[in-house]
């Protein structure tokens, strides 16, 4: 499901330490430098780390976004360049981590989770996020690049997004990861619609399939969102110089937005272990009426099974006067068959008359 890939910690190796599982066709990383403030933008593609240190000194706000499959090598310049701690570094490489905040002293890491819809179903990509005073680096291993519509936002030069700090920066990017649940979230409620109308109908073994795989991806998205209001939470606590009280509103209101997703994701949830029950219970009552078509079927054959078995037995009047006279009368045949289905009416209007069929 694209959630866990390419990264390991090998047990008994110190903490920190950059170790990096060979990728089959690992797509070169691009690192993307952005700088801004009221009169000022730049944007460039840059080939190495080294290429940031100019900018390190300036007063404008630095953006650099690393896309693709970064290396340990490309983690070490930058940790060495910028100042970052090890267990964050590490925490980069090995994606797949529960979505948090670690501060480290002025310097904090956020890792949140991106889903989105992939060709096998669910994906979830893990966002990781350096911020300080002036700076901000993203790491995504996404195809495309997430965060273009933040982009556009600042190359629009009348936007009042260059006025502002990296905090709402940082408030933008993490809203753009949060509220990428929504749409996928409509989708689910398309899919537990087209269930509910099968379910209503006549589900089979296909219905039950694609129950039990949106439980699974709902599942997924649980463990991988749930935390992510609990670092929205945390951001608003932090007391930084550079976090201002226009920002936490906004951030406030990306906390709600986690909720309203979560809200969602237990609705759905709820919903689809409720499919699963209507599911069995459609096919349990399904059973009970071919049961009941059986029985009632067998019941009218009893008492005619009876009749023919009694007379298959072929005792003639001829030997004893204790056996068939009826196996020489001229009309016993017609009879009998008279008998049969003067007994299968009966029972059928019994039954109709009890509402059994």
């Amino acid at each position: 499901m694209g959630f866990f890939n390419k990264a390991y910690h090998p047990p008994g190796t110190a903490p920190g330490t950059l170790t990096e599982r060979p990728v089959e066709a690992p797509r070169p990383p691009r690192i993307r430098l952005t700088e801004y403030a009221p009169d000022v933008f730049l944007e460039q593609d840059i080939a190495t780390p080294a290429d940031c240190k100019p900018y390190l000194e300036s007063p404008s706000i630095t953006w650099i976004h690393v896309q693709g499959d970064v290396s340990a090598d490309t983690l070490r310049n930058l940790g060495e360049l910028f100042e970052l701690h090890s267990l964050a570094l590490e925490d980069v490489l090995n994606s797949g981590q529960r979505p948090k905040l670690d501060v480290y002293g002025e310097q904090y890491f956020i890792a949140v989770n991106l889903p989105e819809f992939g060709n096998g179903g669910i994906a979830v990509q893990q966002i990781s996020l350096f911020f300080g005073r002036d700076y901000l680096i993203s790491f995504s291993n996404a195809v495309t690049d997430p965060f273009e519509p933040v982009r556009q936002r600042l190359r629009n030069s009348g936007g009042k997004f260059r006025q502002r700090g990296v905090d709402y920066l940082l408030y933008t990017l993490l809203d753009l990861v949060i509220d990428a649940g929504f749409p996928m979230f409509e989708r689910f409620g398309e899919t537990l619609e087209d269930l509910e109308a099968e379910l209503l109908g006549k589900p089979d073994r296909s219905t039950l399939n694609r129950i039990h795989q949106l439980k699974r991806e709902l599942l997924l998205l649980r463990r991988s969102l749930w935390p992510q209001r609990e670092v929205v939470n945390a951001l608003l606590r932090i007391e930084q110089p550079f976090m201002t009280d226009e920002t936490r509103m906004y951030l406030r209101d990306c906390y709600d937005h986690s909720v309203q997703i979560m809200d969602l994701l237990e609705t759905y949830r709820d919903m689809a272990t409720g499919m699963l029950d209507v599911y069995l219970s459609s096919i349990s009552n399904r059973t009970n009426e071919i049961m009941r078509v059986l029985t009632l079927i067998a019941t009218i054959f009893i008492p005619l099974t009876f009749i023919v078995g009694v007379y298959g037995m072929n005792f003639s009047h001829d030997t004893s006067p204790w056996a068939m006279p009826e196996l020489h009368w001229y009309y016993g045949y017609p009879l009998i068959w008279l008998v049969m289905i003067l007994i299968t009416a009966g029972l059928l209007y019994y039954f109709r008359r009890n509402k059994w069929f």
